[in-house]
């Protein structure tokens, strides 16, 4: 997924501190899930620390919360301001991704303040994997939202 990240990145740099913060945020998270998921350091599968874990659930609302807030507002009054209005594609990409929302946020519902142990976390592994596929379908479906408006923008300026 951060390689993923990585290419995501490359057209969208420099073009806003928006997109810029978006993409800071996104690879905290991935940062997070990593640790937690266990991909990152010792290959031995054990349960995260609690700090890890509440890092994770924290970095996981702050995305949550500045796309839905934050982000996704702006850009799309910017994108209103130059004349445009939403479309089919465009609506469906954004349901697609608040679909998304409530699996997440269920997620840091249970395990934020969850004390560790063998038992609270017998489903753990499973559930943690259907996060990192929420989370990557959630980017995919972020990345096709803000290339059709930054095209359509393209579009607009090469018209002017």
């Amino acid at each position: 997924m951060l390689n993923k990240l990585e290419q995501a990145q490359q057209p969208w740099e420099g073009y806003s501190d928006v997109i810029d913060y978006w993409l800071t945020l996104r690879k905290q998270l991935l940062v997070e899930y990593s640790k937690v998921a266990g991909l990152l350091g010792d290959s031995k599968k054990s349960l995260p620390t609690e700090k890890k874990l509440k890092q994770f659930c924290g970095s996981l609302v702050d995305y949550i919360s500045a796309g839905h807030f934050k982000i996704y507002s702006m850009i799309m009054e910017r994108w209103k301001s130059t004349g445009f209005s939403s479309n089919t594609e465009i609506d469906l990409l954004y349901a697609r991704i608040v679909e998304t929302t409530e699996p997440l946020l269920n997620f840091n519902d249970k395990y934020n303040d969850l004390v560790l142990d063998e038992d609270n976390f017998s489903g753990f592994d499973s559930e943690i994997s259907v996060v990192g596929e929420l989370i990557e379908f959630r980017f995919a479906q972020e990345d096709m939202l803000m290339q059709l408006i930054v095209d359509s923008l393209y579009i607009s300026s090469e018209l002017s």
